[in-house]
């Protein structure tokens, strides 16, 4: 599933579609980026926001009043967007049309201050849809863990939700933006921490290209220790199973 980097709250709309269905008893559910094969080496000023990374969680058929039930999710899309954030080449459209393209066309683009509007309107519009979806006010929110864009775009989604700044799950500033692994990687990462407790209301939200966007309302399970993202002496899978 392609949703950029809304990629994972998409994915857990459809493990949860499946589970609920009855299709699967659990569902694997893995997002993974390599921006570095996207980003052009001369940019720097690119080069130095995003990273490479990949999450995955366990999910599996339960009850709403468990720890770990995933109780309401929001997608959203606009194709009209389509140009905000982009590699124009390397698909079909060059392969049909190849003088139409440069090299160049091979790289990441994104026109950031236009981004940055669309993602704090459509982050807030959905977190409020979902927290409207599960009862929730938005001071029973323990914990928001929004896509790792920049800190500026959380901070003012956080603002306009509002969940205030010492609730927020961040690790953007030691691992970049990873797209679509971002919200797995920062929850894994504010568990090893102890950031995390069982019981906790989580809110996730996510914006990315396409225009794609999407939230999520969760209650953190009780899970086995995680070892810490930066700890390079041990280093390990990243997992961060939900019921």
């Amino acid at each position: 599933m392609s949703a950029a980097c809304s990629g994972f709250v998409y994915g857990l709309a459809a493990a949860v579609g499946a589970l609920t269905s009855g299709c699967a008893d659990r569902v694997l559910l893995v997002s993974a980026e390599v921006y570095s094969t996207l980003l052009d080496p001369q940019d720097r000023s690119a080069g130095i926001l995003f990273g490479d990374g990949a999450g995955a969680v366990v999910l599996r058929r339960g009850e709403r009043d468990e720890p770990g039930a995933v109780l309401a999710l929001d997608l959203g899309g606009d194709g009209s967007g389509d140009e905000l954030i982009q590699v124009p080449g390397g698909g079909a459209q060059e392969r049909s049309r190849p003088a139409d393209y440069g090299p160049d066309d091979r790289y990441f683009r994104m026109r950031g201050r236009e981004v940055f509007q669309h993602a704090v309107t459509r982050m807030t519009q959905s977190a409020h849809t979902v927290l409207k979806r599960a009862a929730w006010a938005a001071e029973d929110v323990d914990r928001f863990c929004a896509h790792q864009a920049n800190a500026r775009i959380l901070s003012a989604v956080g603002d306009r939700i509002p969940v205030p700044g010492e609730r927020h799950v961040t690790n953007i500033e030691r691992v970049g933006n990873t797209g679509a692994a971002s919200i797995p990687l920062a929850l894994a990462d504010a568990q090893s921490r102890g950031e995390l407790r069982p019981g906790d209301r989580v809110l996730l939200t996510a914006f990315g290209a396409g225009l794609t966007w999407g939230s999520a309302a969760l209650v953190w399970p009780e899970l086995p220790a995680v070892p810490r993202i930066d700890d390079l002496d041990h280093p390990a899978p990243r997992t961060t199973p939900l019921a």
